[in-house]
């Protein structure tokens, strides 16, 4: 389970080495602007899905994913943020 989203920031983290023309990762890793507008895009369709009762895992993936490229677009390291996260564990 967890492999999937370790996948994923491997994926970001290879795509900012390594850029693909036309890639829908790497629009969102070079353009800051355009991963905060999907990232409050895709929370707001979550919501919104969840309030429906519809749709709500594929709302929940896209957000998972907008959100592990605005983080990598904006050098913020999960390791850093399961760091944290550990840190708050009581």
């Amino acid at each position: 389970m967890l492999n999937t989203l370790e996948s994923l920031f491997n994926l970001a983290r290879e795509r900012k080495k390594t850029p693909i023309d036309g890639s829908y990762t790497n629009k969102l890793l070079s353009d800051k602007s355009l991963s905060k507008e999907k990232i409050l895009e895709e929370i707001n369709e979550l919501i919104e899905a969840v309030e429906k009762n519809s749709n709500k895992i594929h709302e929940a993936a896209d957000v998972f994913y907008h959100l592990i490229m605005y983080l990598e677009a904006n050098d913020v390291k999960i390791e850093d943020v399961m760091e944290e996260l550990n840190k708050r564990k009581k």
